[in-house]
């Protein structure tokens, strides 16, 4: 299974991952710390373990941030001891707490403990698609750059999800259309225009203008 350390103390970081390959876990260190959501997209985990004091945004952040979109245990490791920490680390949706130092020992059995748990009855649940920081919600049809957001309509949601779900590949207009069809949303060809529009305006505020291209005569791609 996979571990996700979100750790900015790089000593205390290798020691983990050391420690967690001994076990025969499989890790991922984050290096850039702006980009947490980003690498759990990518990597999809089966647990985090998550540092409260962090640079750019705190560890309670990015739990919340996490809990959008999986359901993946989260153990916070750190060095804070007060009765509040811990309740705040269970109310942003964490599901345990260590404090630093600790015995690599225990930290393993708390990860094994959680695995155990989690994955007897369930299995991850992540509903995103990821492109190039842009983040698709399946759950509820966002789109996440980074700190912003913007809310898609239906329409939008199902062009862009079939976009990135056929990234690399010019689509259709006509096949998107047929998807609109079958998903109740009855479109023609000018219709299709006009949220395309709205969904490269919001695209557009969120950084990404270019996000989409046009190929004259064929439909469209994300690159």
């Amino acid at each position: 299974m996979k571990i996700m350390i979100v750790e900015d103390e790089r000593t205390i970081g290798d020691m983990v991952a050391e420690a967690l390959g001994k076990w025969g876990f499989e890790t991922v260190q984050v290096e850039e710390f702006d980009q947490v959501l980003q690498l759990f997209v990518r990597e999809n985990p089966h647990l985090v373990l998550m540092d409260i004091n962090l640079p750019a945004f705190d560890g309670f952040y990015w739990c919340n941030q996490i809990r959008e979109v999986s359901k993946v245990p989260i153990l916070f490791i750190s060095s804070r001891n007060t009765p509040i920490d811990m309740v705040m680390s269970m109310n942003m949706g964490g599901d345990d707490f260590i404090q630093k130092p600790f015995y690599t020992d225990v930290l393993v059995a708390k990860i094994n403990a959680l695995l155990r748990r989690t994955y007897s009855y369930m299995g991850t649940s992540l509903n995103v698609i990821e492109h190039d920081g842009i983040l698709l919600s399946l759950n509820d049809g966002h789109i996440l750059s980074g700190e912003q957001k913007a809310e898609l309509t239906k329409t939008e949601f199902t062009i862009m999800k079939i976009l990135m779900q056929h990234k690399g590949t010019v689509v259709t207009r006509k096949k998107i259309m047929r998807s609109l069809w079958e998903d109740e949303s009855f479109v023609d060809d000018n219709t299709l225009t006009v949220n395309m529009t709205r969904l490269r305006k919001k695209l557009a505020e969120l950084g990404k203008a270019a996000f989409i291209s046009t190929r004259k005569g064929e439909g469209y791609i994300i690159s």
